[in-house]
Order: structure tokens, then C-alpha cells, then sequence
């Protein structure tokens, strides 16, 4: 599937993870003989529909700037910001002197180094066909859901029917998803992810199923997972 659309792509990447615990932040730990980082880009940049993508990255980063592919042409980097959403919007804005408020953007998540280019296409098509304010990729939720209480007493059994765990890529109008990321800011309102960013104006993005390895590396026992997903989407492929 070869989508008609041209976008853009914002990669956050200006967090520690203080969550994984290494010395170093988790998009620079070893995945496959690359950093995590390199094999999140290098799977973006195989879709020939993104023009440019913006990596926002910490202020106090040295390491980025060693890599091979930050010299890439499709590559521009920006600072990113406290948060996640703080990060997006500074690419958002870095993307501005090239784009339209009426490109489309997609923000994928920098510990996503499994992310199937293919995935990626097909969520930029069913944008694309079905007219949509936008969409992500997500899976549907597998397991039974249960809510506690502070003290993680079940409280209820939630249903798990129309639930789903949000992945990226999200992809929006870049001035759409500018202009709803300010507002949730300027509310006070901290958005995980850029679809909740929409909702709160009233929009309702598509959801796009992806492939469940699409695994966000998050804590110590997500990299050898992500590093057997790897091997098996090579071994697909030969």
C-alpha cells in the first residue's frame, strides 16, 4: 500500500526515563546493535510519505548529535520540553517555516522502536479514505479490566468492550493539533497523548488498528521483549 498523502512526523524525545532506571536515557540503550532511537528512525523514514521528521530533544542532550543518522536530510531536531506535550508543540512550531496548518503530522513515540512501517502506511490511508479529523494506531483491549481503590482493593470489573490502548503514530492537521495542544495548556489541562488534545475540543479521531508488538519500551523487562520482536519481524521478511 503506497498512501498518496505527504506528511510530516514530530518525534519526542526529551525525556529521562526515569522509569527504566538506567544511567542513560532509555532511547540510547543498545537494541539490535543501534540505539533505540536509531531503529524508531530508521523505521519512520522508510515511509516515503513523511517529508521531515522533527526529533524534539532535552536541552542538556550530547549523545543525539553522535549518531549517523542525525545528519539525515529528512532530519531536523528542536528542544523539546517538560512534558510530552510541550515537546510536540515545540515541534510542531519547529515545522512551521515548511509546512501548512493543513498538513497532516504524525507523532510517534521515541521508545517505539518496533512501529511497523506498513502501520504505518495503513493508518495515513484510512486518514486518508475516510475523511477522518485525524486517527492513531491502537489495539483492542485483550484482558479483564479491573478499577481499585488507593489502596489497589478491586473495586469493580470494567468492561473491557470498546476499550483500546492507545500506540502511535497520532496524526492530525498540524494547526488543528497546534491549536489544541495550547488550549489544553493554557487549561491546565496536562494531555498524554495528542488525541486527548482533540477530544477536549469535541473531535473524535479514528482508531487504526496496528500490530500488538508495537511495544513501548518503558521499563528494564521491555527491552529484551522489544529486541525478540525485532528478530521476529527480520525473520518475516526472509
Amino acid at each position: 500500500m503506497t498512501p498518496s498523502l505527504s506528511c510530516w512526523c514530530v518525534v519526542p524525545a526529551a525525556g529521562a526515563g526515569k522509569r527504566f532506571g538506567a544511567a542513560i536515557p532509555k532511547q540510547y540503550l543498545e537494541l539490535q546493535g543501534k540505539t533505540v532511537c536509531e531503529q524508531t528512525l530508521e523505521r519512520l523514514l522508510q515511509v516515503s510519505a513523511i517529508q521531515r521528521i522533527v526529533v524534539c530533544l532535552g536541552r542538556d542532550d550530547d549523545r543525539f548529535q553522535t549518531l549517523p543518522l542525525a545528519q539525515h536530510p529528512r532530519i531536523l531536531t528542536t528542544h523539546g520540553g517538560a512534558e510530552r506535550c510541550h515537546s510536540v508543540l515545540n515541534g510542531l512550531h519547529a515545522l512551521q517555516n515548511e509546512a501548512s496548518d493543513d498538513d497532516w503530522v504524525l507523532v510517534h513515540d521515541v521508545a517505539r522502536p518496533c512501529v511497523r512501517p506498513a502501520d504505518i502506511e495503513k493508518l495515513i490511508h484510512h486518514v486518508q479514505r475516510q475523511n477522518a479529523i485525524g486517527g492513531i494506531l491502537a489495539n483492542p483491549v485483550r484482558d479483564t479490566m479491573k478499577r481499585v481503590n488507593p489502596h489497589n482493593h478491586i473495586t469493580e470489573t470494567v468492561s473491557r468492550e470498546h476499550l483500546w490502548h492507545a500506540l502511535t503514530p497520532q496524526m492530525f492537521p498540524l494547526g488543528l493539533l497546534r491549536d489544541a495542544l495550547e488550549s489544553a495548556l493554557a487549561d491546565l489541562a496536562l494531555v498524554t497523548d495528542e488525541a486527548s488534545a482533540l477530544e477536549r475540543l469535541g473531535h473524535q479521531p479514528l482508531l487504526v488498528e496496528g500490530h500488538p508488538d508495537n511495544l513501548k519500551i518503558t521499563h528494564p523487562q521491555d527491552l529484551p521483549l522489544a529486541n525478540l520482536f525485532i528478530q521476529q519481524q527480520q525473520q518475516e521478511t526472509h
